[in-house]
């Protein structure tokens, strides 16, 4: 297992570019936060689908790695999302990961997605990844 320690620092070497922080990890779930900017916006003044994707699967990630450790190949394998209402666009989104699976090739889980702050969730994930053979 890694610790929110060890992914956030994984994260910050392997994917520079990301601006999710990792919240909370263990207990196949984890919680990620993404500031929200100008940068994140679209026309109409709402979050991007590609940003609530992106939250959903760094989540997924997170989840995953805080019960394999760090196994950088772990890949998504596919990633499903249904969007509910409109995010804020003033709030950061939060993903929160449940797995549902943890086999020794494949993870499933579930990710649900929130303005910062608001009860009803503004989108709704389910992801596959593959871990490679003999990580675990």
């Amino acid at each position: 297992m890694a610790t929110k320690e060890e992914i956030t620092e994984f994260l910050a070497s392997a994917f520079p570019q990301n601006k999710s922080i990792v919240e909370q990890v263990g207990n196949a779930s984890a919680t990620v936060i993404h500031p929200v900017g100008f940068d994140e916006l679209r026309p109409g003044g709402t979050v991007s689908g590609p940003v609530m994707m992106t939250v959903a699967d760094v989540a997924l990630y997170v989840a995953i790695l805080g019960e394999i450790g760090i196994v950088p190949l772990t890949v998504t394998t596919s990633l499903n999302i249904n969007f509910l209402r409109k995010p804020s666009a003033d709030r950061s989104i939060v993903g929160v990961c449940k797995l549902l699976k943890l086999g020794r090739t494949l993870a499933i889980g579930e990710v649900s997605i929130y303005s910062q702050g608001v009860a009803e969730p503004v989108a709704h994930a389910v992801g596959t990844y593959a871990i490679p053979p003999g990580s675990r």
